[in-house]
């Protein structure tokens, strides 16, 4: 009959080469990690969308389709509609409508210079949305708005936008692990942008803007500490990667914006958006670019 074998108990030299052992390991990953250059991120990320050739024959693009809008905090709501993108030659027209004649939508526009935001209600004034964007309209100027979608992507844009990308290693964002860049720009003033990417795929999944202001000074030290700071994001999520003529692009296109005021009160709204048409190279009416 087989004896059981005792078991087996490291003495202390074992266990402190274990431990040793355990740490070089972390350490060793750390620095895969933080050797990763971004650029390496940037040209895995393009690659997935075409080859360099099949991205450079890309002059102008249209895209539209249904959309889905929701009130997510601070109220409630939703409606549907339409939405459209347009991108020729660095200039861009994105446009979300409601059959809301209070609310009637949303329109960005950029000619290659300064954007444009319209009204969006019937008291011809900007939405949150709108003015945040309004603000920071570095997400306009620099490609970033509808991520590779519009036909001036901002990661193919670097050098002209004078960007520099920081690598922030593998992050769970959702319960999902994702690669993450930091996207500094002298143009983004005080907001924060951050873009992940599936690292199997290294298809672009989200972008974050963020904005953090912090409150006045108040007269009172009482009214002091009730102050809070305002928060901004905004954040553009991708998914359905479909690929036609050898580029690959998302068909569901997220918009999520929500807010934080000084008084405490909250707002946030969703767009969902789902592109049910794609077209490569279509002529389009420069007038399509104009702020009206």
């Amino acid at each position: 009959m087989t004896q059981p074998r005792p078991p087996v108990i490291m003495g202390r030299q074992a266990t402190l080469h274990f431990s040793i052992a355990c740490l070089l390991f972390a350490s060793f990953s750390g620095i895969a990690a933080a050797g990763t250059k971004p650029e390496d991120v940037v040209a895995a990320h393009l690659a997935s969308i075409g080859t360099a050739e099949a991205r450079s024959a890309i002059k102008s693009r249209a895209v539209q389709g249904t959309l889905r809008f929701a009130v997510t905090l601070g109220g409630a709501g939703q409606t549907g509609g339409n939405w459209q993108l347009l991108s020729a030659e660095g200039k861009a027209k994105f446009v979300m409508k409601f059959g809301d004649a209070r609310w009637w939508g949303e329109q960005v526009v950029c000619d290659g210079g300064k954007p444009f935001v319209s009204a969006a209600t019937a008291s011809h004034k900007r939405s949150a949305f709108g003015e945040f964007i309004a603000n920071n309209d570095s997400i306009v100027k620099d490609g970033l708005l509808g991520g590779e979608l519009g036909g001036a992507w901002a990661l193919e844009n670097l050098e002209r936008n004078h960007v520099r990308l920081e690598y922030m290693g593998v992050k769970k964002v959702d319960g999902r692990d994702l690669e993450g860049l930091e996207y500094v720009s002298k143009n983004n003033g005080i907001m924060t942008v951050k873009l992940y990417f599936e690292p199997d795929t290294h298809h672009h999944v989200l972008t974050v803007y963020s904005v953090v202001q912090s409150p006045p000074i108040a007269h009172t030290d009482i009214a002091n500490a009730r102050q809070q700071e305002r928060r901004y994001v905004l954040e553009e999520r991708f998914g359905d990667f479909q690929t036609d003529a050898g580029i690959t692009l998302p068909r569901q296109y997220d918009l999520r914006y929500s807010q934080q005021l000084q008084e405490g009160a909250t707002s946030g709204y969703d767009w969902s958006m789902i592109a049910d048409k794609v077209l490569e190279n279509p002529i389009i009416d420069p007038g399509n670019f104009q702020a009206k």
